[in-house]
């Protein structure tokens, strides 16, 4: 069979399982959106409003489903645009692969219009940038692209498509499906775990990262339950472990909650299951000397790349997640350390609530009513800012509950996430906080909702401020506002526009009947919550933040 690049890309992606691509398009790959106009409910394209916010879908689309996310863009301002939803899939470990159409090979290295080298563009953040320039390569490339998103630790891959390739024909047939092994632990490694778990006192799991199934993570529960070692989480990754089993301690993320930080200083030994070491998690790297922790380290990680990047482990082993923590449930261990377990569970409970917040919308109220209503199998996603302690700390995510958030703290995340998480999941419910600057990052984004019949419920938390730098604002300069009040539209008009069902609640009392008709609207819908800027964060209001801020200015 006789056909184009573009048809054979098309049918590459097909043959390797992609049902879903999000972008924006553009003149340099027509020939693939022609393509595409032969495959749908097959392989869908979810027409994007900005590069930005299909990067975005194309990044929650790995982390949710374990598949890369396809995202389509054109060239120089598309590619760039869409570099952020690059970034985000790098940091999270993501699986993703973004299409960038390309100048004509035989233009390249002129500055031709919108050209960019996307090797030097991405390469410093994706897993590889590659461009085709052969139309008989494409099987073979985009096979390759497919398993370098996913082998390893996962993450973004960039493949730029020249506009004179797409349209040049073949008759190569198109690559097959990719098989990706994980890899198991050495049986010497259990063994050394073995024995360093019978000569701790105080164990503690720190889990994260992405590749696990739910069988992985159950049976890293099952593994902890019976062995009685409290589990943290890493930054976002709160819905890997049931935060409603009594091993559960909490994340190690933003805002460590001081307890969190405890049990990792006191704790003697860390079986550190498919971590990266990053910054949140050793809290700026102070919590662990750098290279060799005095605590005794056990890291598991899929990719050989991240054993011993920052940290010297004791016991590095070469595994996945879902191998290792199979492995770990066969084990028999029974250590004195019930007390240390029960010790780090109540810590993390007494953190679950906060004190009444000041305001017109109390936050703390919203929460506690949220965790009565959702359903078992809610999905919630979120940008960044000061908004995103209440779903990641105030919610307990039970074992079919997911949170999908940006490890990159990028703010825009939140909505086409939720757009991204409503076309995987067009039954379950999916819940998107977002704060008021975070919600303008990619709004427009509500009319690629519209167009898809994926429409979330919305939660703009709208305090009139970029809460999270009015914060640190405060602590280092206070009294002196600059550059982070914001003036809003009407929010709830402006869902409305997009088709949404909108309401601007005024008042805690109104929250509970306005979002189970938020929940009930077949249109999808946006709550704006008339927040406070005084409860900047749940624990100290503006006011005291700026308060200690002036001590510390004035010497005090």
């Amino acid at each position: 069979m006789t056909r184009n690049g573009g048809q054979l890309l098309v049918a590459c992606l097909k043959a390797l399982g992609a049902k879903t691509a999000y972008g924006v398009p553009g003149e340099s790959y027509l020939a693939v959106l022609d393509a595409l106009h032969d495959t749908k409910g097959a392989l869908d394209f979810v027409l994007c409003r900005n590069e930005g916010g299909a990067g975005f879908m194309a990044a929650a689309h790995g982390k949710l489903t374990g598949e890369p996310g396809i995202c389509m863009v054109t060239r120089g301002p598309g590619a760039t645009n869409a570099s952020i939803g690059v970034h985000t899939a790098r940091q999270d470990s993501s699986p993703m692969i973004l299409f960038v159409g390309q100048v004509g090979t035989d233009q390249r290295d002129r500055e031709a219009f919108q050209e960019i080298n996307y090797r030097q563009f991405h390469g410093s953040v994706a897993k590889w940038a590659v461009e085709i320039d052969q139309v008989e390569r494409i099987p073979e490339l985009v096979s390759r692209a497919w398993a370098t998103a996913l082998s390893g630790r996962p993450g973004p891959v960039v493949v730029a498509l020249p506009e004179d390739m797409l349209t040049s024909l073949t008759d190569v047939a198109p690559c097959a499906p990719v098989l990706i092994p994980e890899a198991a632990p050495a049986p010497e490694a259990i063994t050394a775990l073995e024995h360093e778990l019978s000569n701790a006192k105080k164990p503690l799991i720190i889990a994260g990262g992405s590749g696990w199934s739910d069988d992985g993570a159950r049976a890293l529960q099952s593994f902890a339950e019976a062995s009685d070692i409290p589990v943290l989480v890493t930054f976002r990754s709160q819905d890997l472990i049931d935060n409603l089993s009594d091993v559960y301690a909490g994340d190690a993320g933003v805002g460590m909650f001081p307890q969190t930080r405890q049990l990792i200083v006191e704790a003697d030994l860390i079986i550190a299951v498919n971590i990266r070491f990053g910054e949140m998690v050793a809290d700026a790297w102070s919590l662990l000397d750098v290279p060799n922790p005095a605590k005794r380290i056990v890291h598991a990680h899929a990719s050989d790349a991240e054993i011993g990047k920052i940290y010297a482990a004791h016991v590095p082993v070469h595994s996945g997640p879902n191998q290792f923590s199979r492995a770990v449930e066969k084990l028999s261990v029974n250590g004195d350390w019930a007390g240390w377990r029960e010790e780090a569970r109540a810590g993390y409970l007494a953190y679950v609530d906060a004190p009444a917040q000041p305001g017109s919308v109390d936050m703390v109220a919203v929460m506690a009513h949220l965790r009565e209503v959702l359903p078992d199998d809610v999905i919630i996603t979120n940008g960044a800012g000061n908004f995103a302690t209440w779903p990641g700390r105030f919610l307990r995510y039970g074992p079919k509950q997911r949170l999908v958030a940006p490890q990159s703290g990028s703010m825009g995340y939140g909505v086409p996430a939720a757009i991204a998480a409503k076309v995987n999941h067009r039954d379950r419910l999916v819940v998107c906080f977002a704060g008021d600057g975070d919600f303008q990052m990619n709004c427009q984004e509500l009319g690629s909702a519209r167009q898809a019949n994926a429409q979330p419920v919305i939660l703009i938390v709208n305090n009139g401020t970029y809460g999270t730098i009015r914060m640190h604002q405060e602590k280092t300069y206070p009294e002196r506002v600059s550059g982070t009040e914001i003036e809003n539209p009407d929010f709830a008009m402006l869902a409305r526009a997009y088709g949404f069902h909108g309401e601007r609640v005024e008042t805690t009392a109104d929250f509970a009947a306005a979002f189970e008709r938020a929940c009930a609207s077949e249109t999808g819908a946006v709550l704006d919550l008339n927040v406070s800027a005084e409860s900047l964060s749940p624990r100290q209001t503006l006011s005291q933040m700026r308060a200690a801020g002036i001590k510390v200015r004035d010497g005090k």
